[in-house]
């Protein structure tokens, strides 16, 4: 009788220990839009996921899915993500137009620099200010800013204003497209998975889309000429978030919360950007080896797409203000947070 009660105790131990041991360690399934080869994945997600790995001592794994390999649509990211569909993922908040109001202030024409580390450096910093509220259903490990976006078409460089009449360009959030009208191209919203087809058919002559993504969409071989503007502010810009479900968060052990902790915030939203800048780098290298066209419009030409900029900024914040936001205040903050991390990238 007391050999038995020591085997069913060791038994019991041993089976505390297995449901201890397998409570703790975690798979969290992360999922995104686009390539793994693409900036963003290849710089920060699988580093970070890396990181997670050892920072954690193996006990949680970070499984990244391109493509959104496990269902959905990019714009449905955000829902997934709060409805435990995913564990986790990137969402640009401005595929769901209208939804995240107060994160168009971040996107609209001129106002972050080049520098997607800085951009993004500012993104936290008006996030925390303004958004947390908005993604209270989700738990954000980082919110960041791409580079610059690039004008890539079919035939010749953009030169001029004129050049934009009647073009049909994608554009990827609701100020890149207001923008886009003021220069009198037809815009057509549509997430990055789509942009390469609908070039093929013929149904665009161009879009406006960063550097770093260029490689992977095939833009050498779909266009023929790619065009920034001068100076040192982004024609226009999109905001992003890293993420994950709140409920899977809260699931975690304060250990394990702490590891995620220490790997997200200011730091991780400047990682996230930085792995931008260095996909820039890289995408305009391929774009120039292919021997297609690279241009920069006139300082003078720029100025004027400046004013349409901020005739666009001046409608947001009337639109926005009549729907109970403080759109000048949301605007001040943007350029002040901006302002803050220029000259702060490493």
């Amino acid at each position: 009788m007391k050999q038995l009660l020591k085997s069913a105790a060791l038994a019991a131990g041993l089976g505390i220990l297995a449901t201890t041991t397998y409570a703790q360690d975690i798979t969290l399934r992360f999922q995104h839009f686009v390539s793994p080869n693409s900036a963003n994945p290849k710089y920060f997600m699988q580093p970070w996921a890396e990181k997670i790995e050892r920072d954690s001592g193996g006990r949680i794994k970070v499984e990244l899915y391109p493509f959104m390999q496990l269902g959905g649509k990019a714009p449905s990211q955000y829902d997934l993500i709060r409805d435990g569909v995913v564990d986790g993922g990137w969402i640009i908040p401005g595929y769901q137009p209208g939804r995240f109001p107060e994160a168009e202030a971040l996107e609209m024409p001129f106002m972050v620099t080049k520098s997607a580390e800085e951009a993004s450096k500012a993104a936290w910093i008006f996030t925390q200010k303004h958004l947390m509220d908005d993604f209270r259903d989700i738990h954000v490990i980082a919110a960041h800013m791409h580079g610059p976006g690039i004008l890539h078409k079919k035939g010749d460089v953009i030169e001029t204003i004129d050049d934009f009449d009647g073009l049909q360009l994608r554009g990827p959030s609701r100020p890149a497209t207001l923008l886009l009208r003021k220069l009198g191209a037809n815009p057509i919203g549509m997430a990055v998975p789509a942009f390469p087809e609908a070039l093929s058919k013929g149904i665009l002559d161009g879009g406006v889309i960063t550097w770093e993504m260029s490689p992977s969409l095939k833009l050498d071989e779909l266009t023929d000429s790619h065009t920034d503007v001068a100076g040192d502010k982004s024609l226009y810009n999109l905001y992003f978030v890293w993420a994950m479900n709140k409920a899977k968060y809260d699931s975690l052990p304060d250990d394990l919360k702490a590891v995620i902790d220490a790997n997200s915030g200011f730091a991780a939203s400047a990682w996230a950007g930085r792995a931008h800048d260095t996909g820039d780098v890289e995408g305009r290298d391929t774009m120039a080896a292919a021997g297609n066209d690279i241009a920069e419009i006139s300082a003078e030409e720029t100025a004027k797409i400046q004013d349409l900029g901020e005739a666009v900024i001046a409608d947001w914040i009337q639109e926005v203000t009549r729907k109970g936001l403080d759109g000048a205040a949301l605007i001040a903050d943007a350029r002040a947070a901006v302002q803050v991390t220029r000259g702060t990238a490493n």
